[in-house]
């Protein structure tokens, strides 16, 4: 029985693989059908899109590549035959989304708008791509065109040089996925070192980060900046946790020195990695674990951190502007963000007997507030748990963590936002369903064109994203309740 199930196990993995690439080869299709050109049309429905020419095959190319490529992805949850066979295959389902327009949103061509207005001598901090006079304004999804860029000074220098390199338009979307396809090499560069500090295979914790429909869809065709972001945090990660060790000999406070430099710099990409940054610190603390040790080697990369800011947010001529450009973040309102969909549910109770409580920017607020002290807690008991059993994986399980409860407790989700937690859940968490099931339902809720489900299906939607969130408390309540019992008997 043992002889006869490794080639059996083979033999699945192989279906596996080439049945994601079908699924990659489908999705390519599809964007190449109805993808989010910069000529396709606005504010379009899935109804509308089915109605035009290539609308059927473009949404049955979509939803049967997305099905298989999940499918492939799923089946293999708990591990990929080996390191190198997960490399490879990720590798191979990116291939045919490297030459797609773009898909699943419409994000890159405000890039392409914010580096052209930061490239002409224009503050990309201080107007919206209209204002500026971006040439390809009329590409950028109509709710961004009039507000600031909500990225670091990092992200609008890198977007800039695509424009540059670039030239045109066609030009500047490829700079711009080069440069995600970088972050993402840069990240799966970082992954075994990270896997082998956590104690978990490289393999599965390749496969999870790696080869999800979301990194393909999102982060290689859609060319976001979350890839930069993501290579850069884990990188800065792993040279915290695996710096010299010698007390007292310069390497140490270097290396936390460029831990702390790559972070700021992916601070300056994206702002959501601020909250990984007070984990770092803790893995970059060496024994004993004292609060002097903790204070020290914060410093040092606290330092890094601080010093990248500053250079970059000096250098680029941008200063601080880019701080208040997050405002306008949560300008889009969806039920996919669980505290805005409780806020729909609270104002269509509220109408239901003649009022309009507003709800949707209170429980937004309430839910920030609430993340502040969950990630407090985090660091917390990670702390602790550091100092009893002097093990890394506490810190990197915190870290991850506090990246899914800024997913889960912020005004707005998209689709690839899910792909924060999972590169660090994959290299901590055991049970791989809990997290694997939302991001594979996350590569359902938008269409190649940049149309997402989500503003078409906001009442049901809202309604059931709340009783999810009732029923995931109620069952931790009574999980917590019966643990709390037992302790006691």
């Amino acid at each position: 029985m043992a002889d006869g199930s490794v080639p059996a196990a083979s033999v699945a993995a192989s279906g596996a693989r080439y049945v994601g690439l079908a699924g990659a080869v489908l999705l390519a299709v599809a964007g190449h059908l109805g993808g989010a050109l910069p000529d396709a049309p606005l504010g379009v429905t899935p109804a509308s899109i089915w109605r035009s020419p290539d609308g059927p095959a473009t949404l049955t190319c979509w939803l049967v590549g997305t099905a298989l490529l999940v499918g492939a992805w799923w089946s293999l949850r708990d591990g990929a035959p080996s390191t190198r066979w997960a490399y490879v295959t990720a590798g191979l389902w990116a291939l045919p989304l490297l030459v797609t327009p773009p898909m699943g949103s419409r994000d890159v061509y405000s890039y392409a708008c914010q580096g052209w207005t930061y490239a002409h001598g224009v503050d990309p901090y201080a107007v919206g791509v209209a204002a500026a006079g971006c040439p390809w304004v009329d590409t950028v999804a109509p709710i961004w065109r009039d507000t600031p860029a909500p990225y670091g000074p990092v992200f609008v220098l890198l977007a800039a040089l695509a424009v540059g390199l670039g030239g045109g338009l066609t030009g500047t979307i490829v700079a711009l996925r080069v440069i995600a396809v970088a972050g993402l090499l840069l990240a799966a560069l970082c992954l075994p070192g990270l896997a082998r500090a956590a104690g978990v295979p490289t393999r599965r914790a390749a496969w999870l980060a790696l080869a999800g429909p979301l990194v393909g869809v999102h982060l290689i065709a859609g060319a976001h900046n979350d890839a930069v972001m993501l290579g850069l945090l884990l990188c800065g990660l792993l040279v915290a946790i695996r710096r010299p060790v010698r007390p007292g000999a310069l390497p140490l406070a270097g290396g936390l020195l460029l831990a702390g430099a790559l972070l700021g710099l992916a601070v300056t990409v994206k702002a959501t990695a601020v909250v990984v940054v007070p984990f770092a610190v803790l893995a970059g603390v060496r024994r004993p674990y004292t609060v002097r040790a903790l204070v020290r080697d914060g410093g040092w990369l606290a330092g890094g951190l601080v010093g990248a800011v500053l250079v970059t947010s000096v250098l680029s001529g941008l200063g601080f502007g880019w701080v208040g450009g997050l405002t306008h973040s949560g300008d889009s309102e969806q039920w996919t963000s669980p505290p805005t969909a409780v806020g729909f549910v609270v104002d269509y109770a509220g109408a239901l007997v003649g009022r309009d409580p507003q709800a949707v920017p209170v429980i937004r607020a309430v839910a920030l507030l609430l993340l502040a002290g969950v990630l407090v807690v985090l660091w917390w008991r990670s702390w602790r748990a550091l100092r009893r059993l002097n093990d890394p994986r506490v810190v990197l399980r915190g870290a991850a963590l506090a990246l899914v409860a800024t997913v889960v407790l912020s005004p707005v989700f998209h689709p690839w936002y899910a792909t924060w937690p999972l590169a660090l859940l994959a290299l901590t968490a055991l049970r791989t369903t809990w997290y694997a099931l939302p991001a594979a339902v996350a590569a359902f809720l938008a269409l190649p064109d940049g149309t997402n489900l989500a503003r078409s299906t906001k009442a049901p939607g809202a309604l059931a994203m709340t009783a999810l969130l009732l029923t995931v408390l109620v069952r931790a309540v009574r999980s917590a309740t019966q643990d709390r019992a037992r302790t006691w008997m």
